[in-house]
């Protein structure tokens, strides 16, 4: 089905055709003053120009032309050409019953499905994920849902951070306090996170033990048996603690790869480079040098003069595998935004090899989690909160505001601890992606895990609002039926529902999940307007109750979409303490 504004469109570019005017002008958006329009053309201004004519009259004929159009109510021309559209309330109902019988919501699919490699998460061994992680995964996995939603093939991959300096760090030490590596295959996690600390303090104190660590690292990517038998250890040990925060943040990954399984692929990237002749050596290491703009781009390090592998050129390689393993259309990286000059780098190489020709390769840069301070958020110490501790903090907030097990009927120790977890989840997403992904933002506990205000929890508990309506109207019989429009507030929500498909459009062109939060809200916003203003249990007669259940179902429907597209889970009811 076509939405409001689509259908719009296709009007508007029917009387331009009629007009012998150019078509790429011919569309509408959402009016900037609602109180007069519906919706607005800006075409008569562009057209003014090319044609030399006056917008004014260029755009009265238009208007004279949507004039004669059933489903238009009203049509005028203000300022130097703009075109105000109001729809008749029977073409809106229409569309609302459209959309309320649509699996998709309104929302069509894209007609050139592309295949995305989506990179983020980066996790790495030994370390527990932090707060550092947690955009990474929320923005991450929300575009990937909205991608996947509109059509595109997703392929997500978390890109392990397993072959690097920090593998030879904790070899070393281990080595080190044990003397060998026997006992290796006996240490967890905790012991292995252990280890990593105590040799990134002692690498940074002590050059000595900084160069071992080096030494390691080369030997274990040149294929030194005990080394990789060890690390083989490490790294299962790794992805299993971090699938388990994965998978409290509900973030789907389809690959498992780390930097390890590029390295073949790394060797054959140094040997096309010495090909073309765009590397050197310089000191003993093989780099690449790139052309000097008006900032300085440092050299690509391929090879190290110790004979281990350049942390970028990991990322080259992978790129050539997803390309031509995966055969993606488009590489995108979520990844902080302190990290845009190593993407710049590694995609001009990419370009200089040529080992991704018409791939659109992205890097969405994100803010940082802060403190009230405005500094990256820590713990009360100083040092960096680990992601589980900041979910248990969440947790343990939004659970003093529950009931206590059994105190509600049907809600016993584990529906309230489900509860928990998808109110605590919603506050921490929400809080997320309601900021433009490049923005940082203050984490406050207090502000964000309200029922109130423009948070995860306030959506919810819209949502879980409707479905109390439609239990009730479903014990009282009454039944959903035909969308007829009458009032202001039933108008306004029904607009604001037909916006939908815009919003997520604009959303996957953008790759701004903040799109979609700020519909979320302002439709919830809405609905509570229009639910104080327009009864439904209690409305004039049958026809109106039947109309206003089917608006009210349709907005939870779609705000239930909505927050599955943000990675949130909305649940059939909200409870709170007394």
């Amino acid at each position: 089905m076509l939405s409001l504004e689509k259908q719009l469109n296709e009007k508007i570019k029917n009387i331009f055709q009629t007009l012998s005017f150019d078509g790429q002008y011919a569309f509408v958006k959402p009016s900037d003053r609602p109180d007069l329009s519906d919706f607005q053309c800006n075409g008569a201004l562009a057209l003014a120009k090319t044609l030399k004519k006056n917008p004014r009259d260029i755009g009265t004929q238009i208007a004279d032309c949507l004039k004669n159009d059933p489903d238009i109510e009203a049509v005028s021309v203000d300022g130097p050409g703009f075109i105000n559209i109001k729809l008749k309330n029977s073409f809106i109902a229409s569309n609302m019953d459209n959309m309320a019988s649509d699996p998709r919501l309104g929302c069509s699919k894209t007609q050139n499905p592309k295949t995305i490699v989506m990179d983020f998460g980066g996790p790495n061994v030994a370390k527990a994920l932090h707060v550092g992680h947690l955009r990474s995964a929320v923005i991450g996995e929300s575009i990937r849902r909205i991608i996947d939603f509109m059509g595109d093939k997703v392929i997500s991959d978390v890109h392990f951070g397993d072959w690097g300096t920090p593998m030879g760090m904790i070899l070393s030490e281990i080595i080190l306090q044990d003397g060998d590596l026997s006992k290796i295959k006996t240490y967890d996690i905790e012991a292995i996170s252990s280890f990593y600390k105590k040799a990134n303090i002692r690498c940074k104190e002590d050059e000595k033990a900084a160069e071992t660590a080096r030494l390691v690292t080369a030997e274990l990517q040149n294929g030194k048996k005990e080394y990789v038998e060890a690390w083989k250890h490490l790294r299962a040990v790794s992805v299993e603690a971090v699938k388990e925060n994965y998978d409290d943040l509900q973030a789907h990954f389809d690959l498992w790869l780390g930097e390890s399984d590029a390295h073949e692929t790394c060797g054959k990237i140094v040997e096309l480079a010495k090909q073309k002749g765009i590397s050197e050596i310089d000191d003993g290491a093989t780099i690449i040098r790139l052309p000097q703009t008006n900032k300085p781009m440092p050299p690509v390090i391929l090879v190290k003069s110790d004979g281990g592998f350049g942390y970028q050129l990991t990322d080259i390689a992978t790129i050539k595998m997803r390309v031509d393993d995966l055969k993606a259309d488009e590489i995108i990286y979520v990844v902080d935004k302190r990290q845009s000059l190593h993407f710049e780098q590694v995609f001009q190489v990419a370009q200089m090899l040529q080992i991704a020709p018409n791939v659109v390769l992205k890097h969405i840069g994100f803010g940082t989690v802060n403190g009230a301070d405005g500094k990256p958020f820590k713990t009360r110490d100083g040092g960096v909160m680990n992601l589980c501790d900041l979910i248990e903090m969440s947790k343990d907030k939004v659970r003093s505001s529950m009931p206590k097990p059994n105190e509600v009927e049907g809600y016993g120790k584990d529906e309230i601890e489900k509860l928990v977890e998808q109110v605590a989840m919603a506050a921490i997403k929400f809080q997320d992606l309601k900021n433009t992904t490049s923005s940082g933002y203050v984490f406050d506990l207090e502000d964000f895990a309200k029922f109130d205000g423009k948070t995860g929890p306030y959506i919810q508990y819209a949502i879980a609002r409707i479905n109390s309506i439609l239990r009730k109207a479903k014990e009282g019989k009454l039944l959903q039926g035909k969308i007829l429009i009458s009032e202001n507030d039933e108008r306004t929500l029904a607009l604001k529902i037909a916006g939908f498909e815009n919003a997520v459009w604009r959303a996957v062109n953008e790759k701004e999940p903040s799109i979609i939060a700020d519909y979320a809200y302002s439709l919830a916003q809405i609905f509570s307007s229009f639910y104080n203003t327009c009864p439904i249990m209690t409305g004039q007669n049958d026809e109106i109750k039947a109309s206003r259940l089917t608006l009210a179902a349709l907005t939870r429907d779609i705000l239930t979409k909505a927050l599955y597209l943000l990675g949130i889970e909305a649940p059939e009811k909200m409870l709170k303490a007394n």
